[in-house]
């Protein structure tokens, strides 16, 4: 049991560490010898782990999706069908983002064209915002003359556009900044006729706001 632990964070120092370089310096320029110079092993340890340079990115994507998967059905338990579910999704997964170097690794092997694999983690969250807009159409929640289509379309374009203009300045992926963009597209989106029904800050729970708090620029409601 304590060889399988002592296995099990060194397999997680290795996925942190090269989320680390491949961040910094991108795919192809990374070397395993950074890598597990920077994760404090030998490079046999590396390899006991992952063959390769390959296999260490494909590691990185997974448990970037596993987190994802962890925020986007998080925020579908909270709100159901709502439109909020798919608001909080986004303000969760810019907020990885900046603050998780491994979810940020992750979106950027996915976009590095110089890696030539393919990576299904845009995909994943363009298949789960098509989904929640699809139900919300089906609920009556979109306004009228709005499609599923068209706003899963503005809404992956955004996402993505914050992502990569976040990799320059991170202020883009901030909640004011996300929230910017949910308070213009809201009242596109749905004939929303109860003032605050939908929130474009998103709604958090207790331990996310306050660790959120220094970044407010305004007082929470």
């Amino acid at each position: 049991m304590v060889k399988q632990e002592r296995a099990a964070r060194t397999r997680r120092s290795l996925i942190h560490a090269a989320a680390e370089v491949f961040a910094e310096v991108g795919f192809v320029p990374a070397t395993l010898n950074v890598i597990s110079a920077r994760a404090g092993v030998s490079n046999g340890a590396l390899h006991f782990h992952f063959a390769n340079k390959a296999m260490l990115a494909e590691a990185v994507e997974a448990e970037a999706a596993e987190t994802m998967h962890r925020l986007t059905e998080a925020a579908r338990g909270r709100h159901g069908d709502s439109l909020q579910a798919l608001v909080d999704a986004m303000h969760a997964l810019l907020g990885a983002l900046a603050d998780d170097i491994v979810v940020r690794a992750g979106f950027e092997l996915a976009g590095d064209v110089a890696r030539r694999a393919h990576s299904p983690l845009r995909q994943e969250w363009q298949r789960w915002v098509e989904d929640r807009l699809r139900r919300a159409e089906r609920t009556g929640a979109l306004a009228e003359g709005v499609s599923w289509k068209d706003a899963a379309c503005v809404v992956v374009a955004v996402t993505a556009g914050l992502e990569v203009l976040g990799g320059q300045d991170i202020s883009w992926l901030s909640r004011q900044s996300v929230s910017r963009v949910w308070a213009l597209l809201l009242p596109l989106l749905t004939d929303q006729r109860a003032p605050g029904a939908l929130v474009s800050a998103g709604s958090r729970s207790p331990a996310t706001a306050l660790r959120a708090q220094p970044q407010l620029t305004q007082p929470e409601m």
